[in-house]
């Protein structure tokens, strides 16, 4: 049931349409797309088609992808190269890790980006009003909502005094976030207890951890080990009967109780729309990096009664959609 819908400009889905092949001669322009699988892929896909069909581009009939799905920042490297030398019409990227390739290996070719890093920090833009560049694309600052996730987990359960936060150390934003994670659990009253997770081994001993330190909730940070073992997060948090908020919806729609998060469906279609605009003429220096505004608190009822949880009125009339 929603509770509030969002304006958005979302058009309708495009049609799954053929790739282009490896080394196909066309005059059509070719984007090549430079992302490594997860969660949640042809979702965000679609999402991406729909951006380009608003600016007119319907994949196979007027412009082609040409995928690339490396597993490891060699790969990267080698996939960027390989699409430099094809000499597509732009590169997108929703890695981190793709964009600093793609930014490394070439300054002529237009990069469209969806990072959730600061893209000023990682050098990939001059700023993010005039990137003065190659690239620009879509930021995410992700750490700049866990005061809310906390706000929302202590009006969830008043009575809590002991968080778990799961990090993965691996992930570039990991150092910098604990000491913004403790000052956002603060204000809430809630004392913070850092569990980290480079494999899914690890993420069992977490929830093991919070067993034994009677931690009271869980947040999990923005990570893409988290989005990809999402459904074992998620059985992991029923099993221990663990109150938990994620940083996306899809953690919800797998069986999250809930979750607090920009639109990535929406980042996708804006990352479409940049690409479009490129490919029609507009230069990427002189397209500000786009940053959500829109923000999606979604609650799992079903989950919440299996945990034996009584949702606040108040936060239910807050949800941006309740799921039953």
């Amino acid at each position: 049931m929603r509770r509030r819908e969002f304006l958005s400009l979302v058009g309708g889905a495009a049609t799954a349409l053929p790739f282009a092949a490896n080394g196909q001669q066309t005059s059509l322009p070719v984007i090549g797309s430079l992302n490594r699988a997860s969660a949640g892929t042809e979702t965000f896909r679609d999402a991406f088609r729909r951006g380009l069909k608003q600016m007119g581009f319907v994949e196979g009939q007027n412009v082609l992808v040409e995928q690339r799905w490396p597993n490891a920042n060699e790969e990267l490297r080698d996939a960027v190269a390989d699409l430099a030398k094809k000499r597509v019409a732009l590169i997108f990227t929703a890695d981190n890790g793709g964009a600093l390739a793609a930014k490394a290996t070439t300054s002529k070719i237009p990069i469209v980006f969806v990072v959730g890093l600061d893209p000023v920090a990682m050098g990939l833009v001059a700023s993010i009003n005039r990137p003065d560049g190659n690239a620009t694309g879509v930021s995410f600052q992700v750490s700049a909502l866990e005061p809310k996730r906390f706000e929302l987990l202590r009006s969830l359960l008043p009575q809590a005094s002991l968080v778990g936060v799961l990090v993965n150390p691996d992930n570039p934003n990991a150092g910098s976030n604990e000491k913004s994670l403790r000052s956002a659990a603060s204000p809430s009253g809630l004392q913070m207890l850092a569990l980290e997770a480079r494999n899914l081994g690890e993420m069992e001993t977490a929830f093991a951890t919070m067993v034994e330190r009677r931690v009271n909730a869980l947040l999990v940070t923005s990570d893409r080990l988290f989005n990809l073992e999402r459904q074992r997060l998620v059985e992991l948090a029923a099993r221990h009967a663990m109150p938990t908020i994620y940083p996306w919806r899809d953690f919800t729609d797998a069986g999250g109780l809930m979750s607090y998060g920009n639109s990535l469906t929406d980042a996708f279609r804006q990352g479409g729309l940049y690409a479009g605009r490129i490919l029609k003429g507009d230069k990427p220096g002189d397209l500000p990096v786009w940053q959500p505004t829109k923000f999606e608190f979604v609650i799992n009822l079903k989950t919440a009664k299996t945990l034996g949880l009584e949702i606040p009125s108040a936060l239910l009339a807050y949800a941006d959609e309740v799921i039953e």
